[in-house]
Parts: C-alpha cells; sequence; structure tokens
C-alpha cells in the first residue's frame, strides 16, 4: 500500500477556513451551521429527513452505476473534483484550479485539508485511482465511456495531478463534475464488492447502513470542509408508487418525494403540509428502438413508421397533463450541441400505415419495456403509445420491469424490441447524451451507425467549439432520420416537500440536502 502524508494542525484550520470561505458558495442560503438555532431541537427537528425515490439504488460504487437514484445517494457521501452550482456553472470542489498545459494535458491543483469519512487525508492518488478504475476495461464500468479519452494519470506531487488523454478533450471538466471520488487505500483494504455497499467518502453524509429495497441511512459529517450539514440525518426509501409518495409526505413519514403526477399537483398545492417545488429537468425520456438484433426493427422505414404513428402532443397534454415538452431529439436547448433545425416527426396514421407496408412488416410481436415508478408516468405512458401504435395495426407486448432489470436489460444488450429510458446528461454537453446513447460502444446504446460514430469521436476530440457544433448538427441529424428514438419528451421535474425543511430541486436532478435547511 502507497505511502500518503498524514496532515494534521494545518489541515484543521484550512478546513474551519474553508468553511467560511465556502459554505454558501453556489448554494441556497443555508442559515447558522450545526444544532443551534434555525436547526432546531424541537421534537420535529431530531427526526431524519426522510427521501423517496423511485426506484433504489442497484449499488453504491460510484463507478458501477449510470443512474441518477444511485448518484444522488452518493452525491452525499462523496464530493466530485469539480462542482456544479444551482445554476449549472462550474466550480473548484475537490480540484481548486485546472487548466490545459496543451491540447492532450490537463493539470489539476487539489485541495488540502480535505479527509475521507474514516480520517485518510485526500491527495492526488485518491484521485489516481478513481479515473483509473473507471477507465479500466476490467472493470467495465458503465462510466467509462464518460472519460474514454483519458489516456493516463500522473501524480505530480500530493496535491497535483496532471490527466493526459489520447486526443484533444475539450469537455474534461464538465465530465469530471460528475464523477465521484474515492478513497485509494479504502479500495485496496477492502476490494469493490465491500465498497458496493459500504461507500465512505468525503462527503456531506457519513454512510450509515444500506437496507436493499427499503433504506440508505446516512448522518451527517460535522467535519465536512464546506461545514457542518443542518440536517443530521438523511434517509433515502424507494417507494415505486407515486400515491404512496403522495401520501408519506402528507402524513409527515416523508420530506421529498420525486415524480409527482400532474394530475395531483393543483390538489396537493392547496394542502397545508406539502409544497410543490419544480423545474424543467436535465432529463429527457425516450423510447429507443433495440437495431442490432436484426429483423424488422433494424429497418430505418419501420422506425420512421413507428415514429408517425405516435401522437407526442396527446401524449404530453393527457397523460403527463401538460407536465413535459415534446423533443426531436434527446437534448434539450441548453445542451451544447443542441440542433435547432430538427422537429419531432409529425403524427400521421396514414402516413405510418403506408411505411408499414413499404417496411414488409407482417405483424411481428413487438416487445416493449418500461419501469413503472422510475420517470413520472412512465408506465402510463409505455401503454398509451401501445394503444396508439395498435391503432395502426402494430402488434405490441408490453412488459413492465423491476428497475434493476430494466437497466440490466439494456447494458446487456438483451433487449429484444423499443423501451422507455430516461437520461440526465449534467455535462450539459453533447457528448454527454450521444456518447452512452448513441454511439456504437456506449453503454445503453441500441442504435449503431459507422457514420454517426465518426461524428461523435471528431466532436469530442475538436477544440474548435464552431466545428464540434457543425458536427453535432450533422450526428444529431442523422439520427432523427434513422429514428433512432421514436418520441423524446423533457421531463419537468417535480417535487413535493414537507414544509418542515427548505429545499430547492436543481436541473441535474441532483438531491444534494447539503443545501437543505429547517423552514422557519
Amino acid at each position: 500500500m502507497r505511502h500518503r502524508r498524514v496532515l494534521v494542525v494545518r489541515a484543521v484550520a484550512l478546513a474551519t477556513a474553508l468553511s467560511v470561505a465556502l459554505a454558501g458558495c453556489g448554494r441556497a442560503s443555508r442559515g447558522p451551521e450545526g444544532g443551534e438555532g434555525a436547526s432546531g431541537t424541537d421534537s420535529a427537528r431530531q427526526r431524519p429527513v426522510v427521501v423517496l425515490q423511485g426506484v433504489d439504488a442497484t449499488t453504491l460504487d460510484p463507478a458501477g452505476h449510470a443512474e441518477t437514484p444511485a448518484y444522488n445517494i452518493l452525491n452525499n457521501i462523496y464530493d466530485t473534483l469539480i462542482y456544479r452550482n444551482q445554476d449549472m456553472k462550474l466550480e473548484p470542489g475537490l480540484a481548486t484550479e485546472w487548466r490545459t498545459l496543451n491540447d492532450t494535458t490537463w493539470e489539476l491543483k487539489l485541495r488540502e485539508g480535505v479527509r475521507f469519512h474514516n480520517g485518510d487525508p485526500f491527495n492526488a492518488y485518491d484521485v489516481k485511482a478513481t479515473i483509473e478504475r473507471i477507465i479500466d476495461p476490467e472493470e467495465a464500468s458503465p462510466r467509462r465511456n464518460n472519460l474514454s479519452a483519458v489516456q493516463e494519470v500522473r501524480v505530480i506531487d500530493d496535491y497535483t495531478v496532471h490527466i493526459i488523454t489520447s486526443v484533444p478533450y475539450p469537455i474534461l471538466p464538465n465530465r469530471l463534475a460528475n464523477e465521484h471520488v474515492i478513497s485509494a487505500e479504502y479500495l485496496a483494504e477492502y476490494g469493490k464488492e465491500h465498497l458496493a455497499n459500504n461507500p465512505m467518502g468525503t462527503g456531506p453524509y457519513r454512510f450509515v447502513r444500506w437496507v436493499k429495497q427499503e433504506e440508505v441511512v446516512l448522518e451527517a459529517n460535522p467535519d465536512y470542509w464546506r461545514g457542518a450539514p443542518q440536517i443530521q440525518q438523511v434517509i433515502f426509501r424507494p417507494v415505486p408508487e407515486a400515491a404512496t409518495r403522495i401520501s408519506q409526505i402528507q402524513t409527515g413519514q416523508a420530506d421529498i418525494a420525486v415524480n409527482i403526477p400532474a394530475n395531483q399537483v393543483e390538489a396537493l398545492r392547496n394542502d397545508s403540509r406539502v409544497r410543490i417545488v419544480e423545474v424543467p429537468s436535465v432529463r429527457v425520456i425516450y423510447v429507443a428502438v433495440q437495431t442490432r438484433r436484426g429483423g424488422i426493427l433494424a429497418n430505418p422505414t419501420f422506425r420512421r413508421a413507428l415514429a408517425h404513428a405516435i401522437d407526442g402532443e396527446a401524449l404530453i397534454e393527457n397523460v403527463l397533463m401538460g407536465n413535459g415538452y415534446l423533443m426531436a431529439t434527446a437534448l434539450t436547448p441548453q445542451h451544447f450541441g443542441f440542433n435547432p433545425d430538427l422537429q419531432p416527426y409529425r403524427y400521421d396514421p396514414d402516413l405510418a400505415r403506408q411505411l408499414l407496408a413499404e417496411a414488409g412488416y407482417q405483424g411481428e410481436e413487438i416487445q416493449f419495456d418500461t419501469p413503472s415508478g422510475r420517470y413520472a408516468m412512465d408506465k402510463e405512458m409505455a401503454e398509451a403509445i401501445a394503444g396508439q401504435l395498435a391503432q395502426v395495426s402494430v402488434n405490441v407486448r408490453i412488459q413492465v420491469n423491476e428497475w434493476g432489470n430494466h437497466v440490466d436489460l439494456m447494458t446487456s444488450r438483451e433487449q429484444k424490441g423499443i423501451y422507455i429510458l430516461g437520461w440526465g446528461n449534467a455535462t450539459w454537453d453533447a457528448d454527454g447524451t450521444l456518447s452512452p446513447l448513441l454511439f456504437g460502444d456506449g453503454a445503453f446504446s441500441s442504435y449503431e451507425s459507422p457514420e454517426v460514430d465518426e461524428l461523435i469521436l471528431r466532436a469530442r476530440s475538436t477544440m474548435d467549439p464552431a466545428e464540434r457544433e457543425r458536427l453535432y448538427h450533422e450526428a444529431l441529424r442523422m439520427i432523427h432520420e434513422d429514428a433512432a428514438h421514436l418520441i423524446d419528451w423533457r421531463q419537468k421535474d417535480v417535487y413535493a416537500t414537507s414544509t418542515r425543511i427548505h429545499w430547492l430541486p436543481r436541473s441535474d436532478e441532483e438531491i444534494n440536502l447539503f443545501s437543505a435547511t429547517w423552514a422557519g
């Protein structure tokens, strides 16, 4: 095991100074720290803050997932090198500075005085171990494509690293803002299976326990370098049923609930026990097509027929109750590379029937996989889409999957038909969507096109923003013409919260309780 320099008096002094300087950096107003004043001493404020997500995490290994429910839990346990604030701007995190030395070398200066929850000091070797795990092919990390351009991480000294890329990689800071930094020593001592069930980071909360499919319990880290969290204990619970999530908020059993159905919002606004908070999401939900297994789904004419058979506007209005935005691609206008010239496929059932005949469709059964509770009205959207496809005589069979099984089905490439999935691209760059979803080797890609792959690779390694944008526009045009996605809609994130806390949602769907305060 490698030698690590132990920090003593200076660490305490620096942590104290940083907590004063950075406590409000990019955050909502937090009020007094610790257990005095606004944090409260009454019984209500002694109870844990309970967060209800639609599904449980599949793992608590930062390198072992590519999903928001796990990320939200881990984001309270770990820190990232670069932090994205409430306005989605990049700010220093565990890295205080970053710059390019040349087109393929980035230098990062690291924050001194930070300690992991077990007391070990954070330094450059932890950064090296974190990134090397993700890019190691033998690890098979679903996050590998995020950092696939990284060739080497060099430790210059305890608080300086150089990240060497195989090609120019302009979005590296965006990528690093999404990667949680682990302890190299902890991983070496206990192994990745232990890490996956017992995470240990530098973040605002310490891991207490995980009872799978029941709850993850966290407690405040009083020595956190940004300052101690005001909320002392946090519990994440998976509750797939929206009605149950709402009931638990109303009865005081929970404090934050995700994915509130649009048809419940107005009633909840009139409930004095509940606050409704909402924000346009980074996430785009989509219906993708498995094009890799041959058969009728590999025919772009058939895929275009399906796309024309779907009435997206009616789905947004009647199923989502207006709580969404129809998109032409899986990027929002706020993402770099968004192509404003593309429009969603128009609803035209007569054209759909004509294209089905041209494609030679003979009534083959199409499996339609969907989760239930992961996204707002996901199962209901699948049922409505299947109904629209049936109107043009497409034979669809819906399969509702438990979330973990649904993810496994996509990443193993065993899915055989069409499916609902969502992607929250918090890099705010087209590469963060195209590389995992629509690139040949992408972890969640069911689409392949050598021409599109080439455009994505060129854009990823081009330092000129105008040329990058042109390449992304062309890639998106080809993907759209191929109907790799039958429909895309941007989610509006609607949360219900209890009135005993103050918490603001973010466009990147991050739930970080460090920014939460007691109300009043």
